[in-house]
Parts: structure tokens; C-alpha cells; sequence
């Protein structure tokens, strides 16, 4: 049997592939996935999470939506299909500015108040800057166009 020692010294191995940086600490930059709501002549962006519900949505999409308020905190309407659940909780407690999907329901949501915990809730992202503030300030119904990008 043979027996390899080294006594003091440490071997460092380095492996590097392609155009990656020399920096093993550097991390590769996130893809954002963003999508463009417009209601009338107002529009609003969102950075949508990277889930499979998300690349549903995303998959569903040019489509307009009319969209009901429910107590004033949300904007809810139908999609033409169902988005993925994988991965995803029972519920969520989604906050002021999320982008949402009530599963029970097949609504996209668009969270502009204060909605507790709720079962079927799937948070897909959030609204850009102060979109929620904009889309709190529209009464009632409202037709959404929502379109990648």
C-alpha cells in the first residue's frame, strides 16, 4: 500500500470555462422578467418572480383582462388558463404592490391595499414604483392590457 503525504502545503485548484471572470466570488446577473400593464392611457410595469406560475402568465401572453375591484385593495380578472402551482405555497399573505394569481378563481391580481393571508394565493412578483398608488386611485372596473416586456 502507498501512502502520499504533504506536509505544509496547500494546493489551490483553479478551473475557469470560456468568457467567465477570473472572480470565483462573482455571480452570474439575474434575468429579470418584466411585463408592461396598461389601463387606459396609464401604464405600470412589474418584475415578475422566476417560477413556473410566472412562465405561465408569461406564455398567456398579449392579453386584455377586465378586471373587478374587491374591497379596495385589489384589482382581480380572469385569465384565459390556469397557471402552474408547482413550488408554491397553500397560501399567501401577499403585500401592498405584489403582483398576484388567486388560483380558485384563475385571477391575475393586482394587490393596490392591505389583503390578509389567504388560501389560493400565489404571489407572481411585484408592481414597479408607485403603481399600486396609480391603480388604488382607479374606481371600479377596469380593462388591463398585459403584454411581456
Amino acid at each position: 500500500m502507498r501512502q502520499v503525504v504533504i506536509h505544509g502545503t496547500a494546493l489551490v485548484v483553479a478551473v475557469t470555462a470560456g468568457d467567465q471572470s477570473d472572480d470565483p466570488l462573482q455571480t452570474p446577473p439575474e434575468t429579470s422578467m418584466q411585463i408592461t400593464i396598461t389601463i387606459g392611457d396609464q401604464r405600470f410595469t412589474a418584475t415578475l418572480d422566476d417560477t413556473p406560475a410566472a412562465d405561465d402568465l408569461l406564455a398567456q401572453l398579449p392579453v386584455t383582462i377586465d378586471m373587478v375591484d374587491h374591497g379596495g385593495v385589489e384589482k382581480t380578472g380572469p385569465l384565459p388558463g390556469p397557471l402552474s402551482l408547482d413550488g408554491q405555497p397553500e397560501g399567501a399573505d401577499p403585500d401592498v404592490g405584489d403582483l398576484g394569481y388567486y388560483a380558485p378563481g384563475n385571477d391575475l391580481v393586482l394587490y393596490h391595499g392591505d389583503q390578509s393571508y389567504y388560501p389560493g394565493i400565489v404571489v407572481l412578483g411585484r408592481l414597479d414604483g408607485d403603481a399600486a398608488e396609480r391603480i388604488a386611485a382607479l374606481a371600479g372596473s377596469v380593462a388591463a392590457t398585459v403584454e411581456a416586456g
